[in-house]
Order: C-alpha cells, then sequence, then structure tokens
C-alpha cells in the first residue's frame, strides 16, 4: 500500500471512529445508543446490523448489543414507538395500540387486505418457493395468474429466476416487502404449516 493509498483508508478510519469525548465504557455505550437511534429515527426502511459494522467501524456482537438494549428500553417505555426487528433489519414501528387514532388524525388509509384467494397464493408461495405457476395451480386447484400478478403489483412477490423445465416458466418467491407486510425479520420465522388450519399444503 502506497503513503497516499494508507493516509486515505487511515482518513477512512478516524471519520468513523468515535469522538475524542467519548472516555469510558459508559459513555460509549450511551453515545452508540443515541448514533443508533438516530440512523433508525432517519432511515425509511430495516437497518441491516451489517449497515453499522461498515459505517462505524464497530462488531456486529457490538452492534447487537447495543440494538439489544435500544430494543428493550422501548419496550419498557410502552410508549408510540418500538424498535422492532423486520426483513432482516430493524426500524422503527408505531404501537399498534395507536393505529386507529393516527390513521384518522393523520387521514391515512387502512392498508388494503389481501382476498382469500391471494392469502391462499401468497401462502403456497411462501412455504414452497421456488414455484412456476403451474405448481400453484396445482396446490390451489384453480387458476392462480390473476393472483400472482396482484400480488407482484402489492409488490409481495417477484420473479426469481427460472426452472429449467420446457419452456424456462418463471419461478416465484416472495420479496422483503413481504416480510415487512407481516412483520416478520426472516422467512424462518413464518409459523410451522401444521400449526395453520387455513391452509393444507403437503410440506414434504
Amino acid at each position: 500500500m502506497g503513503d497516499s493509498d494508507k493516509k486515505s483508508h487511515d482518513d477512512e478510519i478516524a471519520e468513523n471512529e468515535l469522538p475524542e469525548t467519548v472516555e469510558s465504557e459508559t459513555d460509549r455505550e450511551h453515545y452508540l445508543k443515541g448514533l443508533f437511534e438516530a440512523v433508525f429515527f432517519l432511515s425509511n426502511e430495516p437497518v441491516p446490523i451489517n449497515f453499522f459494522v461498515k459505517n462505524f467501524m464497530i462488531d456486529s456482537t457490538q452492534v447487537k448489543i447495543v440494538i439489544d438494549s435500544l430494543v428493550d428500553e422501548y419496550e419498557e417505555r410502552d410508549g408510540g414507538i418500538r424498535l422492532a426487528e423486520l426483513s432482516n433489519g430493524y426500524q422503527f414501528v408505531t404501537s399498534a395500540r395507536y393505529a386507529e387514532p393516527l390513521r384518522h388524525a393523520l387521514g391515512l388509509k387502512r392498508r388494503e387486505s389481501l382476498s382469500r384467494g391471494m392469502l391462499e397464493t401468497l401462502a403456497i408461495i411462501a412455504y414452497k418457493q421456488p414455484l412456476v405457476l403451474a405448481d400453484i395451480d396445482e396446490l390451489r386447484g384453480a387458476s392462480s395468474r390473476m393472483m400472482v400478478a396482484n400480488l407482484m403489483k402489492r409488490n409481495l412477490v417477484k420473479p426469481v429466476g427460472r426452472k429449467d423445465l420446457p419452456g424456462r416458466p418463471l419461478a416465484y418467491g416472495t420479496t422483503d416487502e413481504f416480510l415487512r407486510f407481516f412483520g416478520l425479520n426472516k422467512l424462518s420465522d413464518l409459523p410451522k404449516l401444521s400449526e395453520i388450519k387455513e391452509f393444507s399444503i403437503d410440506t414434504e
């Protein structure tokens, strides 16, 4: 590494280091909580742990400790805001108990619900992805083309590739918006199909 490259690298580290006023471990924890809180406040999307590791030169274990502490603090406050783990990241969300008065006061539209057919199609894709349209039709026992199209419009489903089958049909899977829509962090957070009475899909 040349002198100019080393200087550039050192400058980058210096920019991301904690300020000199952060001296004790208590000061450091307080500073990081405030820093993370500001990031979550400014972000419109879930913020992954790697964002803090990359931008603030903090190891992932320390990041998780700080975030967990913030999550607990907001839970204990039991106020209008909580820090939720969503779609492989963390994001500030409003507490469900205030949904109705907020909609009324701010003129927010209630999120359009999904029809039974769309929910059924979405459940099949979520648990069996990636799936081609013919597979979805077979599992539902009905045509699913319009259901899939509507789910794509809602950004809950997307093409994830093509299957090695005659005609190379598109295969479909769920999106990050699907995780946020249902308040999930990752697909493995889905309840087991055996626990869901609404759908009887073979999981073998």
